[in-house]
C-alpha cells in the first residue's frame, strides 16, 4: 500500500481550508485516510501553517509520497531539509550535534525572513488605511462644499439691455422726425424755385406795337 501525504479541502465556499494527512493513494481526496498531521490556512498573508513536524518527518522517512502543494508546505517547514541533513548523518558526514546546529540556524534564518514580511505587510496596510482615510475625507469634504453652494442663494443682478439694441431703438426713433422735417422742408424748396422764376413775357402778335410802359 502507498502512502500519500495530500491536502484535504474544508472550509466554505471561496475561503477554503485545508487538512494536512497520510492516506492510501487510492483512496479519494476527501475520503479516509490513516493519520492527520496538521492544517493549512492559505486564507491569512503570510498563510498559517500548523503541522505535527515529528511524525510528518516519520513519513517522509518511510518513503511517503507527497503531493505538489504537500512538498511546497513540507519544504517551507523545514522537513524536507531535516530530513536531508538526518541522511547525511546515515552516510557519517555529518554528526547529530552539526545536524542540529545547522537546522536551527535554517530555522532562526527563516523565522527573521517570516518576520520582515509580517512587519512589511503591515507597513503597507497601514499605509494603504491612511490613503484611503485621505481620500474618503477629501471625498467628504467636496461633497459638503457642493451642498453648501448648492443651498447658497445667488446675488441678483439688474438685467441691461445690449447695447446694440439701445443703438437700434435709437436709430429707429430717429428715423420717422428726418422723414417730417424732410417732407416739411420740401414744398418750402418749391415755393422758392417758383419764387425766383423769371416772368413771361408776352409776345406781340404781328402788326400790333408794344405797348408802352
Amino acid at each position: 500500500m502507498a502512502t500519500r501525504i495530500r491536502l484535504q479541502r474544508h472550509g466554505k465556499k471561496g475561503k477554503p481550508f485545508y487538512h494536512l494527512v497520510a492516506a492510501d493513494s487510492r483512496a479519494k481526496r476527501d475520503g479516509k485516510f490513516i493519520e492527520k498531521l496538521g492544517t493549512y490556512n492559505p486564507n491569512l498573508n503570510p498563510a498559517v501553517i500548523d503541522i505535527d513536524f515529528d511524525r510528518t518527518l516519520h513519513w517522509v522517512q518511510v518513503g511517503a509520497e507527497m503531493s505538489n502543494t504537500a512538498r511546497a508546505i513540507l519544504s517551507y517547514k523545514g522537513i524536507l531539509h531535516k530530513n536531508h541533513l538526518l541522511k547525511g548523518i546515515e552516510k557519517g558526514a555529518l554528526t547529530t550535534d552539526q545536524v542540529e546546529t545547522k537546522f536551527a540556524a535554517w530555522v532562526a534564518d527563516k523565522e527573521n525572513k517570516v518576520q520582515s514580511k509580517v512587519e512589511r505587510l503591515d507597513k503597507e496596510s497601514t499605509a494603504d488605511k491612511s490613503a484611503r482615510l485621505d481620500a474618503e475625507k477629501t471625498a467628504k469634504d467636496a461633497k459638503a462644499a457642493a451642498i453648501i453652494a448648492k443651498n447658497t442663494p445667488e446675488p441678483e443682478v439688474a438685467e441691461e439691455a445690449p447695447v446694440a439694441e439701445v443703438a437700434e431703438v435709437v436709430v429707429a426713433d430717429a428715423a420717422p422726425e428726418a422723414e417730417a422735417v424732410v417732407a416739411e422742408e420740401a414744398p418750402a424748396a418749391e415755393v422758392a424755385a417758383v419764387e425766383e422764376a423769371p416772368a413771361v413775357e408776352e409776345t406781340p402778335a404781328e402788326g400790333e406795337e408794344p405797348k408802352a410802359e
